[in-house]
Order: C-alpha cells, then sequence, then structure tokens
C-alpha cells in the first residue's frame, strides 16, 4: 500500500502537537494494514468532499483523503472536523 501526502496535509500535520504527531502517526499505520480498522470509522463524505473519505485521528481530528487505485491514497488534509467541515 502506497500512502501519498499533499502539501497542504504535511503543512497542517507540521503544526500538531507531538502527542497528535504520534496519534497520527500510529492511525495512519493503522490504516496501511487496514483501512477499514473500525477505530479509524472511515467513513465517505458528502458535499464539498464529495468522493473523498475522513478517518478519525485523534479526539476532534481528522484525515480526509481519496483513493487513487487499489494500492494507492492520497491524503489532502488533516484538522479539527469543525475546521474541515465548515
Amino acid at each position: 500500500m502506497k500512502l501519498l501526502f499533499h502539501r497542504g496535509f504535511e503543512k497542517a500535520y507540521s503544526t500538531l502537537r507531538s502527542a497528535e504527531k504520534e496519534k497520527c502517526d500510529s492511525r495512519l499505520t493503522a490504516f496501511s494494514v487496514n483501512p477499514f480498522d473500525p477505530t479509524l470509522n472511515n467513513h465517505p463524505l458528502r458535499g464539498t468532499y464529495a468522493g473523498y473519505r475522513s478517518i478519525n485521528i485523534a479526539g476532534d481530528l481528522r484525515a480526509i483523503y481519496r483513493q487513487i487505485d487499489d494500492e494507492t491514497y492520497f491524503f489532502i488534509t488533516l484538522g479539527p472536523h469543525k475546521k474541515l467541515y465548515r
């Protein structure tokens, strides 16, 4: 499995506190093993993000991605639920 990251995702990641970075790394590792692991709450999005999916990282923190092909996933952004879905 190949995970790609948009510059916006990388920028948001760089602003996280170290505990949040550790949790994000852990969730992305779990995602790479099983994208539908129940702890990720992987779900499709509607509206502006139609065609994308979201996973839970920690608390209110979410990561949005889309699947490119069978083995490639492109993470576009990362942030609190309230900021991403306004």
